[in-house]
């Protein structure tokens, strides 16, 4: 019975993260917005900022609530946030589009990341010995999120128009939500799953416990550098595409290219991280992502869009790979809290580098600056597992 309960939580859970993963589909609809709204395309962009800051948010305290609430019931709110946020977003009126930055960028992010986070943590403690599988798996869903609803979405803002789509998404997002948030729940005795785990036998630190140690701030910090590359590239990947020699039409591909490979590093990094080690495989994203992110300076056509898809691939390997070393060091009982901690450095770097690195206009030391920040992740790591040996 407990098997077949955590395959289906796995398995709903899996199609939750699905249909999060619609609100990082904003691109998709910023010209729609621009044009409805008669507001600068900087603008509108400029609600995948907020939504990014209270996508941690709601980590964070979607994870602290979860201990006193329970898991589904976070799912619930999540879900409603989300909802909710994405039908205020259909009455807008023109005359205030900036109210889109607390419609679906504050109230969506926040409820995006509560359910998120809860969903992850159901999965690691039903599979405490295939967390990579497991945890693979859930993030895997909502990176895909952008390939499956990014045609859909298009799709049906020409068939119908812009309001009416947000309406359509926030129904069925709605319907979903009540569905299956009750299939998220913990293990009544995750302890007695077979045998016991490391994660479990160790120390369960507390958020608190946890921001005072030196670990915290490697593991934290290492996160905000390996992610910055990706950041600074994703809005720009279709225009960088035109300046490497690739037309409009390969620069779409592109586009949907980095969405796939975001998926699937989800998946395929929390895989090798139970083969090799957590360290170990986020050394390898680290420094492959370096090591791409120099070649843009003189890559060229197909070159340059492996580069692009080796580093999308390595961004969305680090959804995966991180809550399993953040369990690792710090248990599986706090899990929700103390991963939204270190997802501070996911929101640092999401806010603070574009604005950096966006002063520097020389595209080739753009893209050197940017490797070199990269690489100062894998320092990180290394000091990491050096502080590791001395505790052991």
């Amino acid at each position: 019975m407990g098997k077949n309960t955590g395959t289906r939580m796995l398995a709903t859970g899996a199609v939750l993260q699905l249909f999060l993963g619609i609100i990082y589909v904003w691109s998709v609809f910023v010209l729609p917005v621009s044009e409805f709204f008669k507001w600068d395309v900087a603008n509108v962009k400029l609600t995948s900022s907020f939504m990014l800051c209270c996508f941690v948010l709601g980590i964070l305290i979607g994870g602290k609530l979860q201990v006193k609430l329970g898991t589904s019931k976070i799912v619930l709110a999540g879900g409603l946030f989300m909802s909710l946020g994405m039908l205020a977003t259909s009455f807008i009126p023109t005359g205030v589009p900036w109210l889109i930055y607390i419609t679906y960028g504050i109230a969506g992010g926040f409820g995006v990341g509560m359910a998120y986070n809860a969903i992850i943590s159901a999965a690691q403690s039903w599979f405490v010995h295939k967390r990579g599988l497991a945890t693979g798996i859930s993030v895997c869903m909502f990176g895909f999120s952008t390939v499956v609803f990014a045609p859909v979405i298009e799709k049906l803002v020409k068939e119908f128009d812009l309001m009416s789509t947000f309406r359509i998404l926030s129904a069925a997002f709605f319907l979903v939500t009540i569905l299956l948030f009750s299939f998220i729940t913990m293990p009544e005795n995750t302890g007695g799953q077979k045998k016991s785990a490391p994660v479990l036998d160790s120390k369960q630190y507390t958020t608190s416990e946890m921001i005072k140690t030196p670990a915290f701030f490697m593991i934290m910090f290492s996160m905000m550098f390996l992610t910055s590359s990706y950041f600074i590239l994703n809005p720009s990947f279709k225009t960088l595409a035109l300046d490497r020699g690739l037309d409009a039409n390969i620069g779409t591909v592109l586009v949907m290219l980095t969405g796939v490979a975001n998926a699937l590093g989800r998946l395929g990094i929390p895989l090798l991280a139970d083969k090799i080690g957590r360290e170990k495989a986020v050394i390898t994203i680290i420094l492959a992502t370096a090591v791409s992110t120099a070649a843009l300076c003189v890559a060229q056509g197909p070159i340059f869009m492996i580069a692009v898809a080796i580093i999308a691939f390595c961004y969305g390997g680090s959804s995966g790979v991180y809550p399993l070393v953040t369990a690792d060091y710090f248990g599986i009982k706090n899990i929700g809290s103390n991963y939204g901690a270190i997802m501070v450095g996911f929101a640092c770097s999401a806010l603070l580098f574009p604005m950096i690195i966006g002063l520097i206009t020389n595209v080739t030391i753009k893209f050197i600056v940017l490797a070199a920040l990269v690489t100062l992740g894998s320092v990180l790591i290394v000091l990491l597992m050096q502080q590791k040996k001395k505790v052991k």
